[in-house]
């Protein structure tokens, strides 16, 4: 093994590992939409219509009960 190998072996390793956490990263910041569109989906579908002020305050506070 040469020298020329070991250093590409490194850069593809650091560049795939770049990319894996960019990726998850982008993934974590959207989770807080994704969340407040599954609970509005939950709501949606047990009958309730909730406006995005609901939402917004919903966030803010915390669940509060029915």
């Amino acid at each position: 093994m040469r020298w020329d190998d070991i250093t590409l072996g490194v850069l593809a390793a650091s560049g795939c590992l770049t990319l894996l956490l960019t990726q998850i990263s982008e993934v974590l910041s959207k989770l807080p939409q994704v969340i407040r569109a599954w609970r509005r989906v939950r709501q949606e579908l047990r009958g309730r219509a909730v406006s995005e002020d609901d939402v917004a305050a919903t966030d803010e506070r915390g669940p509060q009960p029915p």
